[in-house]
């Protein structure tokens, strides 16, 4: 199983990024996904999650309003679309693959090895 991101960069505040995450390996529509994020010298935290039909949708505080999460089950790809970025949005974002939608990291089984997101203020 393999998890890849892709689109992060490097953003001015208020700025949007799309984030994407590409799986393979196995049968992506039936898993939820996850993105989490963490940066220097802080815990990974949550940041949204999608069930496996794309239904059914998670954001965190943090980030409502603001990012959306998607899923493509065709293509085998989750994004998470963040707009109006904060200079705390800076961190390394993961998706990760699990059962079902949750905010515990030990949820899921598969992650992916990060994307990079800076935001300047």
């Amino acid at each position: 199983v393999q998890l890849v991101e892709s689109g992060g960069g490097l953003v001015q505040a208020g700025g949007s990024l799309n984030l994407s995450c590409a799986v393979s390996g196995l049968t992506f529509g039936n898993y939820a996904m996850g993105w989490f994020r963490q940066a220097p010298g802080k815990e990974q935290s949550f940041v949204a999650g999608i069930s496996w039909s794309g239904r059914s949708t998670h954001v965190a505080g943090s980030g409502q309003g603001r990012f959306t999460i998607s899923r493509d089950n065709a293509k085998n790809e989750v994004y998470l679309q963040m707009n109006g970025l904060k200079p705390e949005d800076t961190a390394d974002y993961y998706c990760a693959l699990g059962g079902a939608i949750a905010t515990a990291p030990e949820e899921y089984d598969y992650w992916g090895q990060g994307t990079q997101v800076t935001v300047s203020s």
